[in-house]
C-alpha cells in the first residue's frame, strides 16, 4: 500500500490550483466558505484567474503552480479548483521525488486521474478522488459529499453499501487489492506513455460523464486488447453520467457492455457507487487496499490519511 500523507488539523492552510481548465469562479467563491466551516485556511494557486483557450494558463503556469503548492511546508493539502482538460500535458513538467520529500494531501477527480496515476507511480503517496472545489459550490451539493472531506482530519475506513446507493454485481466474488484508476477516458489516455495505469492485482475504478455507449466500448476494448484486465483482481463502477445513445443506434444498457466485458474475468465486479460526475459524489482514497466484496456489495477502504 502507498504511502499516506499527513492528516489535516483545524486552523491549516491548503493550496487550491488549476491544473486543468479554468474553474467557474461563482461557484470557488462559495466553495471557499465550505474550507472556512472545515476550519482551513487557503491560498489561490495563481492559475484559479488565468486563461488559455480551455486551459488555466499555460502549461508552464499550471505545473509551477502545482509545483509551489508542494514545495510550500505551509500547504498541507492541495485541492483542485476544477477539471476538464489538459492535466496530461504537464504530467512530465512535475518533480514526483519533491512529492515524496513532502507528502501532501492532493484531491481531485475527473482530468485529475491522470496526476493521481503519476503521483501513485512516481511518488508513491496516496492520492484522494474526490469533488473539485468548483463542484462543491453547486446549488445540488449533497451533505453525503461534503461529509466525505472529514476523513482528511481523522483516519477512518470508509464502508460504502447498499444504504448509500443501489449497486449491482455483475461477478461475484471477493477481492482484497490495492484501488486505482478513476476517470475511464483517462485510464486509456494513460496507455502507451510513461504513466502507462498499472492494474496488476490492483482493483481498479472507473467512471466518466458525456460518453456514447459505443465510445465506453471502444474504450473497454481498448483496455482489453492492451491487457490491463488481465491481471486485475476486481472491479468498482463508478457513475457513467450523461450517457448519450445515438439516435438512430440500437445501444446495448451499459450493464450489458460491462458483462461481456468483465464476466469470464471470474473477479468480482460491482456497479452503481457513487463515485464520479454525480450527486452525491463520494470522495475515496487511492492507494490504500479495499476489499471489495460483490456478495455481499460492499466496499470497504482502509484510512487515506496517517
Amino acid at each position: 500500500m502507498k504511502k499516506r500523507p499527513p492528516r489535516l488539523h483545524k486552523g491549516d492552510t491548503v493550496g487550491i490550483i488549476a491544473p486543468s481548465s479554468p474553474p467557474n469562479i461563482e461557484r470557488l467563491t462559495q466553495s471557499l466558505a465550505f474550507l472556512e466551516q472545515l476550519g482551513l485556511h487557503y491560498v489561490l494557486g495563481n492559475t484559479v484567474q488565468l486563461h488559455n483557450h480551455y486551459l488555466a494558463g499555460t502549461d508552464k503556469e499550471r505545473a509551477e503552480d502545482l509545483q509551489e503548492m508542494i514545495e510550500d511546508p505551509n500547504i498541507k493539502a492541495i485541492f483542485c479548483a476544477s477539471a476538464g482538460f489538459g492535466a496530461a500535458r504537464i504530467a512530465d513538467q512535475i518533480d514526483y521525488l519533491s512529492i515524496e520529500e513532502n507528502p501532501k494531501i492532493f484531491w481531485g477527480f475527473s482530468d485529475i486521474t491522470f496526476l493521481h496515476t503519476a503521483i501513485g507511480m512516481y511518488a508513491d503517496i496516496v492520492t484522494f478522488h474526490g469533488p473539485t472545489l468548483s463542484s462543491i459550490g453547486r446549488d445540488d451539493v449533497t451533505e453525503r459529499t461534503k461529509h466525505m472531506f472529514e476523513q482528511l482530519f481523522q483516519p477512518a475506513e470508509i464502508h460504502y453499501d447498499e444504504s448509500i446507493s443501489p449497486l449491482t454485481t455483475i461477478c461475484s466474488g471477493v477481492a482484497r487489492g490495492e484501488i486505482t484508476g478513476g476517470n475511464l477516458t483517462l485510464i486509456a489516455n494513460s496507455l502507451g506513455t510513461k504513466f502507462e495505469i498499472n492494474t496488476a492485482g490492483k482493483i481498479l475504478l472507473m467512471e466518466d460523464i458525456g460518453l456514447e455507449p459505443a465510445q465506453i466500448d471502444a474504450i473497454l476494448n481498448q483496455l482489453k486488447q492492451a491487457r490491463k484486465f488481465e491481471q486485475v483482481k476486481g472491479i468498482v463502477i463508478g457513475d457513467f453520467a450523461e450517457i448519450h445513445p445515438r439516435e438512430y443506434e440500437d445501444s446495448p444498457h451499459l450493464e450489458e457492455l460491462f458483462e461481456f466485458y468483465f464476466k469470464d474475468l471470474n473477479i468480482p465486479v460491482v456497479g452503481g457507487f457513487k463515485i464520479g460526475h454525480c450527486e452525491p459524489n463520494v470522495g475515496i482514497p487511492l492507494g490504500v487496499d479495499v476489499i471489495l466484496d460483490a456478495v455481499n456489495k460492499d466496499l470497504a477502504i482502509l484510512p487515506g490519511v496517517e
